[in-house]
């Protein structure tokens, strides 16, 4: 038997990029031998707010957060902002700056440490294309955040 990977941020990041059926059911199946919680989505959006709206709404009805339970939203919450800061160089603002964005999301919540103790913890990676809002006027980019909740 494999000993599985409790690499919180680098599954999420794994899982965003995972492009086959096949490598996104053996990533599903790591995840759910490890008893984690994990969810993948799309957006594409000149705005931030409606960027962080879908992946809220996908940790919510994946149930992959309580939306009742304060430290669960906040962890999640500061997950997304560090991973966008990332996406978009630390300028969170999108349609401000006439950039769009168009991106694909993982959000992975488990318990990445040995000791119990260490509690859950949550990670969000964000990976796609930001730029002008022209066809081919984009590059790639990618962020993750983690936090513990």
């Amino acid at each position: 038997m494999k000993k599985l990977d409790t690499r919180i941020g680098r599954q999420a990041v794994l899982y965003t990029f995972s492009d086959s059926e096949a490598e996104e059911l053996q990533i599903e199946n790591d995840l759910q031998q490890l008893g984690w919680r994990f969810g993948k989505g799309k957006v594409g959006s000149m705005e931030s707010q409606k960027i962080v709206a879908a992946i809220e709404t996908l940790a919510k009805r994946q149930g992959i957060v309580d939306q009742d339970i304060y430290r669960e939203m906040h962890a999640l919450y500061h997950a997304i902002i560090e991973a966008m800061h990332g996406v978009t160089r630390g300028q969170v603002e999108l349609g401000g700056m006439l950039r769009t964005a168009g991106l694909r999301f993982a959000i992975v919540r488990g318990t990445p440490f040995e000791k119990e103790t260490e509690g859950e913890w949550i990670a969000v990676a964000v990976y796609g294309t930001i730029g002008a809002p022209i066809r081919g006027f984009e590059h790639e980019a990618i962020g993750l955040g983690i936090n513990h909740i």
